[in-house]
């Protein structure tokens, strides 16, 4: 507990000695987000299926997230390649799957409620969807698309702003992660806008292979990190791969209804004290800078976010942001803790058929919006962004 409070205290310091600035220049871009943007990109999304790895559907909705990347202005769209072979852990990897250690010893308390994935199509009743999902997936070449909001006076460095796009369960993958897709990009809708700027640069990343193990974001780790902060061509001012400053990672952000009942259930409604966990990994080697990134995105979260709070923890677990951890200062936002919550059946809809779009309401909804407002409110000050007059 002793390193726990030390890293705590370190990012409350950090963010208290940051001089406000004289004009807040976060405050109009987070004010052009709005909730049903928001959901039009969660809905079509879930046009594509669970989008499983491997798969038609998966690279369907690459190109959709493309094309609608492109279309917010983000037109300096590139994929990563990268080959995946299930069954077989990476160089870099952690243990089977590479999925990470997380919180070793975990202690799950209060009621629970059922976990797993579901790998039974009749268990989707929606015939339609089930056609969908039906067609497994095929080992080889992967792509994943990202764009870049290049940085006026500091291009050579960037924040990473991420989402997985990949789902399982044989549903729609609303919440697991349309939602934090849908975050990602939105941010780089507005922040793409003509008239915003940024000091610093912004890329926006959507995630492959998330569920197989972050194969996705290890493959782009594995290719990129030495690249950081090269200028390519020499003298070109351009760098393909900023040095990385922060990662924030969106993964479930929908669904805070509380500890399932006797019933294995939680409530049918968002609890008035839903939050956004903004989480980090307290025994990583940036664990002091990811807990200053941390309280940074809660601090937006106090001062842009409209409905719900945010509370920070230091126990980060299968994620993408994982893969970045002992790097450079990494977070992941999600709905719940990953482990203590989600892992004992806070979410019923995780890895399920009910994963369904219209499972949600605009109360759910909502927690990713606020999860979104907070997310840019802390990029657009770390970044430096502004609208030009």
């Amino acid at each position: 507990m002793r390193l726990i409070a030390t890293v705590f205290f370190l990012g409350v310091a950090a963010f208290a000695q940051t001089p406000p600035a004289a004009t807040d220049q976060a405050k109009p871009l987070v004010e052009r987000l709005h909730l049903e943007p928001y959901k039009a990109s969660i809905q079509g999304l879930t046009e594509f299926g669970d989008r499983r790895q491997g798969t038609d559907r998966n690279r369907a909705a690459i190109n959709w997230i493309e094309k609608q990347l492109k279309s917010y202005g983000c037109t300096n769209t590139e994929r990563l390649t990268y080959d995946f072979q299930p069954g077989t852990t990476p160089p870099g990897g952690r243990g089977a799957g590479g999925r990470g250690t997380g919180r070793a010893g975990t202690r799950l308390r209060g009621q629970r409620g059922p976990t797993g994935v579901n790998n039974d199509p009749l268990k989707q009743p929606d015939q339609k969807l089930r056609q969908l999902n039906e067609p497994d997936s095929v080992a080889g070449e992967r792509q994943e698309v990202y764009c870049t909001k290049v940085g006026k006076t500091h291009p050579e460095e960037m924040y990473i702003v991420s989402g997985h796009m990949d789902g399982i369960g044989w549903g729609e993958a609303a919440n697991d992660d349309a939602s934090g897709t849908a975050i990602v990009m939105e941010l780089a809708r507005i922040l793409s806008s003509p008239d915003v700027e940024t000091e610093r640069s912004i890329r926006f990343i959507l995630w492959n292979n998330e569920e197989s193990g972050t194969n996705g974001a290890l493959a782009y780790v594995n290719q990129r990190k030495e690249l950081q902060g090269k200028e390519s061509p020499a003298g070109s001012g351009k760098y393909p791969e900023p040095k990385w400053l922060g990662v924030i990672q969106h993964d479930m952000m929908l669904f805070d209804h509380g500890m399932p009942g006797k019933d294995g259930l939680p409530g049918r409604e968002q609890r008035a004290e839903a939050d956004v966990n903004i989480e980090f990994q307290a025994n990583s080697k940036m664990a002091a800078e990811s807990a200053t990134l941390a309280w940074a995105v809660q601090a937006a979260n106090e001062k842009y976010a409209t409905e719900y709070p945010a509370v920070v923890g230091p126990h980060i677990s299968n994620t993408d942001s994982m893969r970045f951890e002992d790097l450079v200062a990494s977070v992941s936002l999600r709905e719940n803790e990953r482990q203590s919550q989600i892992g004992a059946g806070w979410d019923p809809h995780w890895h399920q058929p009910t994963d369904l779009f219209v499972n949600f309401t605009d109360a759910d909804f909502k927690l990713g919006l606020n999860a979104a407002q907070s997310t840019l409110g802390a990029v657009a000050q770390l970044a430096g962004a502004k609208v030009k007059p």
